[in-house]
């Protein structure tokens, strides 16, 4: 019996390696800091076709000159809003890109009010301001010690400069607030 056992649980760890268990727990770190309050949610938009960066004379005052949401994207947002509201996620505060990819993932959410943020501008389109842009998005974590929630609505390359994690389209890095190091506690993907 003991050997039946042991075969049994050898055989079901094979089915969960290191990696499975690595996001298990980035995941339940990540609900637990936002159900806590004083974090920072650091999302990337959801999906926008296109590769990296904007075409050629994009203007962010333009939605029609940049890469946009696909359908896909506008439906993940959609559904990534409703499973924190599900959560009981909620934020103090919604600051966003001024990228409309961004501003319409953080809209599509319907968690409340966005508000842009140039320091979550694209690094990756303003190379020559990323070390500036860097610096504002820490200076922001940093003065982040409200009981609640701040979720940043951004790009991938921001938020890798941020953690050296680049996030997955429509996945979230948390963040503790009030701390310019963007230390992160765990990571979530929705959709």
């Amino acid at each position: 019996m003991r050997r039946m056992r042991f075969v049994i649980f050898t055989v079901l760890l094979g089915f969960c390696g290191p990696a499975e268990v690595a996001v298990a727990d980035d995941a339940a770190n990540a609900w637990k800091a936002l159900r806590s309050g004083g974090h920072v949610a650091l999302m990337r938009h959801t999906d926008a076709p296109g590769g990296a960066g904007d075409p050629p004379g994009f203007r962010v005052d333009d939605c029609a000159t940049q890469r946009n949401l696909s359908e896909k994207g506008r439906a993940d947002a959609e559904k990534i809003g409703v499973r924190l509201e599900g959560e009981g996620i909620a934020f103090g505060k919604i600051l966003s890109s001024p990228w409309c990819r961004c501003k319409d993932t953080a809209a599509l959410l319907n968690l409340g009010t966005v508000e842009a943020e140039a320091t979550f501008g694209n690094v990756v389109v303003l190379r020559d301001q990323r070390e500036g842009l860097t610096g504002g998005a820490r200076a922001l974590i940093a003065k982040w010690k409200e009981p609640t929630n701040l979720l940043v609505m951004t790009h991938g390359a921001n938020i890798a400069a941020l953690t050296t994690i680049l996030p997955a389209s429509g996945e979230i890095v948390v963040v503790r607030g009030g701390s310019d190091r963007a230390e992160p506690v765990g990571r979530l993907l929705l959709d």
